[in-house]
């Protein structure tokens, strides 16, 4: 199992922040100032927690921005930056920086978002089951900014718009998907994994998902950001 663990993450780093422009202006969304540091910053301090080969920054807006800031590499950890010289959207950036991986298969993790699962955990039933495309999911209740996703067991077969739910499962931005199974599918240069991949892949059986009821961090509008400084004090 071990020998099958490569670990190289794929962090997507490239937003604008257009909400944001209230509380920071001219800088890449995941580097809006949380206590100090970069949001980005904290991203990277969780998953270097784990043996982590290798770091690949996808990034479009400012890059000079990220790389100034953590230079070639992070705790120890190489860091290597690919960057969009036209915006790719989720599914072209996943697809343009998976040419700078080598395992077999790739960890996605958005930039933008803190969510601290157990990665191990998280590779183990990726690898065990043979997935193609596992998807870490997080648990919420009384929420109308985030789609829900319906499962049947571990498999995806759903996901729903945007709209006020009780309680329901919301994607995490957490993603390993196998090499071969990407390459394998013809898509256009510029696509988005979550509307043309997921979406059309829900209920094939290819979509599998994990449940974690880890913190979840979305900084993608101002009042959420402003949250991020007191959930993430502890982080430091």
């Amino acid at each position: 199992m071990e020998n099958n663990r490569d670990m190289e993450a794929v962090i997507l780093a490239g937003g604008m922040g257009t909400r944001l422009r209230s509380v920071i202006k001219d800088i890449p969304k995941p580097m809006a100032p949380v206590n100090g540091k970069p949001f980005l910053f904290f991203v990277l301090q969780w998953i270097t927690r784990y043996p982590v080969e290798k770091i690949i920054l996808s990034l479009g807006f400012k890059p000079g921005t990220v790389r100034n800031y953590f230079g070639d590499s992070f705790s120890g950890i190489p860091v290597e930056y690919v960057v969009e010289d036209q915006p790719l959207g989720t599914g072209g950036a996943i697809k343009y920086a998976a040419r700078f991986t080598k395992a077999d298969d790739i960890l996605v993790i958005n930039g933008d978002t803190f969510f601290p699962i157990d990665l191990l955990k998280f590779y183990d039933f990726h690898i065990e089951k043979s997935n193609l495309f596992s998807i870490a999911l997080k648990r919420m209740k009384d929420f109308d900014r985030y789609g829900t996703v319906e499962c049947r067991e571990d498999m995806i077969v759903r996901f729903r718009e945007k709209g006020f739910c009780r309680e329901g499962l919301i994607n995490g931005g957490i993603y390993l998907i196998n090499r071969n199974y990407l390459e394998s599918k013809e898509l256009p240069e510029v696509f988005s994994i979550e509307k043309d991949l997921m979406e059309n892949e829900a209920g094939s059986g290819i979509l599998k998902a994990q449940i974690f009821d880890d913190i979840f961090i979305d900084i993608g509008i101002p009042e959420d950001y402003q949250r991020a400084s007191e959930l993430l004090s502890d982080y430091l």
